[in-house]
């Protein structure tokens, strides 16, 4: 199981130079500050960038108006883009992710089966391309805590290519150990 770290040896960072991003509103928080003057509301979007071909990234943006939080998050996440393994339009394999008091559990799933997953986590999973896959979020439902967790699990996983690579042996002895 991954621990709140996201600094692993595994993580391919991506350049937006030469990418056609779609972002999505994962979540808005309002924040009130109470002075002497009246109520002072701030905005705060979490918001999750992918090019639906396994790059994916998410940014938190703040600011006084809805539109420039969310413009701020997508700047954000355009700047924390990773590479994540998508093998027929599923992930390659079981996965557990914890990041705070989140923990998301998933699987790959048969083509036609969908996105089983939910608001946070189905976010992150089509903006990286993945059309089939069975997750579970379990512990706290926090849209942030969920979409890093998420994210972690993602860029923890291997395909078998790299494992071949990895241990210096062809593909066909991978499967058949």
């Amino acid at each position: 199981m991954i621990e709140t770290t996201m600094a692993n040896s595994n993580v391919k960072r991506v350049k937006t130079s030469d990418l056609e991003l779609k972002d999505r509103l994962v979540a808005i928080n309002r924040v009130t500050k109470v002075t002497k003057g009246g109520r002072h509301f701030r905005f705060a979007a979490i918001v999750v960038v992918g090019d639906e071909n396994g790059v994916v990234g998410y940014g938190l943006g703040k600011a006084n108006e809805v539109t420039a939080a969310i413009a701020k998050g997508v700047e954000d996440a355009k700047k924390n883009l990773v590479k994540v393994p998508v093998i027929n339009t599923t992930i390659p394999h079981e996965q557990v992710a914890r990041f705070g008091g989140a923990e998301v559990f998933m699987k790959p799933a048969a083509p036609g089966t969908g996105v089983k997953a939910g608001g946070a986590m189905r976010a992150v999973f089509e903006s990286a391309g993945v059309a089939n896959v069975l997750a579970k979020s379990k512990g706290s439902s926090n849209p942030h805590n969920l979409v890093k967790a998420t994210i972690a699990a993602l860029t923890e996983m291997r395909d078998a290519y790299t494992v071949a690579g990895l241990r210096g042996i062809p593909m066909s002895k991978v499967f058949n150990g």
